[in-house]
């Protein structure tokens, strides 16, 4: 058998890559979400949640990079289409959403969606003994747990 330029067994990672490049297309299609509430947020609470907003999606773009990096370095391709991204994301286009409560709701609901795909990532990267990986998605659901709390506190 076989290793990666990290040592793991390449067979072994086939898994892993393509649960990371199912995240990847997740976190670009979250990523024009938040673009969107942050482009196009209205109403009372518009300068917070739009500056809200707007480090969210600056965050996601240096995720979004690394989960893309680890695919380079467990030996895969990363995907790259708009058309790859929309067929693997486990999270749907929020199109034209002004107000700001729908807004954060959509925020809620793709941090969520974006927790459960990367529990399974982590599980996965477990059993294939790529501790890496797991730490890295691992990383992120503590973040995004946090957020999901405090987005749920201002919807009440």
């Amino acid at each position: 058998m076989t290793t990666n330029q990290i040592g793991l067994e390449k067979k072994d990672m086939s898994a892993v890559i393509d649960r990371l490049n199912n995240l990847l297309s997740s976190y670009h299609v979250f990523y024009i979400n938040v673009r969107g509430y942050h482009w196009n947020v209205k109403g009372e609470h518009f300068f917070s949640l739009h500056q809200k907003f707007e480090e969210l999606y600056t965050s996601l773009q240096l995720q979004i990079d690394e989960i893309a990096e680890r695919v380079l370095t467990l030996g895969g391709t990363p995907l790259h289409a708009y058309s790859d991204f929309a067929q693997h994301s486990s999270i749907k286009e929020h199109k034209n959403v002004f107000n700001g409560k729908e807004c954060v709701k959509g925020l809620v609901s793709g941090l969520q969606e974006l927790i459960e795909e990367q529990r399974q990532v982590s599980a996965v990267a477990e059993e294939a003994e790529d501790q890496g990986t797991a730490d890295l998605v691992d990383e992120y659901v503590q973040q995004q747990e946090k957020l999901v709390w405090m987005y749920n506190a201002f919807l009440g």
